[in-house]
């Protein structure tokens, strides 16, 4: 092939399609007189300007533009908020007295119904009273017999008073007298105290209730021999009832002048409140206050137990019981709240989508604080006001222009 034919070859590509077909046919007389070899490369040759010539006429229309995401947004919100904590907690009797006998006999009757409120003085168990009887019938009589003795130790002294003034008895006589009334009267003392003692045998045989409260099950039965080292059943004054639970030592370190201040109180008053969840998840209705903070750490678990009251008019708490306590331990002033659906993490790292007022996005790193509600605390990373996307996340990236689709609000209730 000649340079001429190469060189018209080479316009091929900037041709219009009839001049390539002009090329062409004059290019093939000198393609045949080509060996097999050089015609081949320049048929080749002849296939890419073609195929450039394609493609370049297809790219003649413009690439459609890329459309604009739409996102929903947030604005973050400043506010005070409570920062709510929640502590697992147990259920116990204001007071829970163990009834127990004061002697030892057997049992006669039952006088309350397990399970039942009792009033305090109320006879719970009798014990068989004929023994504590007889001792407190043979105590009278041998007060009686003191007293006798004395009233004869006191004639004598009356008697003897004047005679021996008179020398007409030895001064011995009357001082005999005289020891012999001191006796007498200490002896009816004596007897007067094993007189009440025998009385105080038999009003025990009457087993009563110390307070007021739920009477519990009977841990004996009629007939059973009763000393004071048994236990014959427990009752609980529930109204207001107990409510124990435990926080870390750090947890008391940051409250620990509040909670101090209130201990230190007859009747507390100005501390948090506080809600009971219940086992099936249903908040008591009423309201529960400080009482008091045990003495020490737990050195096992590193934890100081706390008590709080709840009122229980109707018995509905029990002790044993397990619930969940939830007080708003402190004030977070002008916390800055954003959904927490805003927030995404990344290896430890959280960060937010935030749209500027060119409806831009820019990826920041933020540091949280804690869950409030459906919001979430943030430290730092963002400013009052601004807009962070909150559905919409995946779609975008940064440097993006985005569409606000609607805007919401952080709630930190």
């Amino acid at each position: 092939m000649t340079k001429k034919s190469r060189a018209e070859l080479m316009t091929l590509q900037g041709g219009s399609p009839a001049e390539k077909d002009v090329l062409r046919l004059s290019c093939r007389p000198a393609i045949r007189s080509l060996p097999v070899r050089a015609a081949s490369r320049v048929v080749l040759g002849l296939l890419l300007v073609t195929v450039s010539s394609a493609l370049g006429c297809g790219n003649t229309n413009a690439a459609p533009a890329i459309s604009t995401r739409e996102v929903e947004v947030a604005s973050v919100v400043q506010k005070d908020v409570p920062i709510f904590s929640e502590w697992v907690a147990t259920l116990d009797g204001y007071v829970n007295a163990q009834i127990q006998a004061q002697v030892t006999g057997y049992i006669v009757a039952q006088k309350y119904k397990e399970g039942s409120f009792v009033r305090k003085g109320q006879i719970l168990f009798q014990i068989d009273p004929r023994p504590f009887q007889a001792l407190l019938d043979q105590a009278n009589a041998q007060l009686a017999q003191a007293q006798a003795q004395l009233g004869k130790a006191e004639m004598d002294v009356g008697r003897d008073t004047p005679l021996a003034r008179e020398r007409a008895i030895a001064q011995s006589q009357l001082d005999n007298d005289i020891q012999a009334n001191r006796a007498a009267k200490a002896a009816v003392k004596a007897a007067e105290a094993q007189a009440e003692q025998a009385r105080l045998n038999l009003d025990f045989t009457a087993v009563k209730s110390l307070v007021d409260g739920i009477a519990g099950i009977a841990q004996v039965q009629i007939g059973n021999l009763v000393n004071p080292t048994t236990v014959l059943t427990s009752v609980s004054q529930m109204d207001p009832i107990k409510v124990f639970f435990s926080i870390s030592e750090q947890e008391y370190l940051h409250f620990a002048e509040r909670i101090n201040a209130q201990t230190q109180k007859e009747i507390p008053s100005g501390g948090p409140s506080f809600d009971l969840i219940l086992a099936d998840g249903s908040t008591y209705p009423h309201k529960g206050i400080g009482l008091l903070t045990n003495r020490q750490v737990d050195t096992t678990t590193g934890s100081i137990q706390l008590v709080c009251s709840f009122p229980n008019p109707h018995n509905i708490l029990r002790p044993g019981q397990f619930g969940r306590l939830r007080a708003a331990a402190e004030v977070r002033h002008g916390a800055l709240l954003v959904p927490q659906k805003a927030v995404s993490e990344l290896q430890g790292a959280y960060q937010l989508e935030v749209v500027g007022s060119d409806n831009k996005v820019s990826i920041r790193p933020v540091t949280v604080g804690e869950r409030v509600g459906e919001a979430w605390i943030i430290e730092s990373g963002v400013e009052p006001g601004e807009l962070v996307i909150v559905e919409g996340l995946q779609k975008v990236q940064g440097g993006s222009t985005v569409k606000i689709k609607q805007t919401e609000s952080a709630k930190g209730e």
